[in-house]
């Protein structure tokens, strides 16, 4: 079985897989935050939902990136990972 960062590392070699893939490198971020606060507290998918007494499916499509979950939502995310909430805004690269 070929793991998906060989496979990302295979594929950023291509220029239009490449190009997409920076272009969304904001959503992979926060979706990567979210599997990463949830991992790190131990917990699945399901037993996620069931703390935040919602299904597995919005968990999963919160994780995916196929939902913008409210701010409300990000703190009931938090709160069953034992995490804080923290939102920021970053100045902007000027392009060259």
């Amino acid at each position: 079985m070929t793991k998906v960062s060989k496979l990302h590392q295979k594929w950023m070699k291509e220029s239009a897989y490449r190009d997409n893939y920076e272009k969304l490198g904001a959503e992979f971020e926060f979706a990567r935050a979210l599997i990463e606060a949830r991992v790190q507290a131990g917990l699945t998918q399901a037993e996620l939902a069931k703390r935040m007494k919602t299904t597995e499916s919005v968990i999963a499509r919160m994780e995916g990136g196929h939902v913008r979950p409210s701010t409300q939502t990000l703190e009931r995310f938090a709160q069953a990972t034992g995490t804080r909430l923290k939102i920021s805004f970053e100045p902007v690269e000027a392009s060259s």
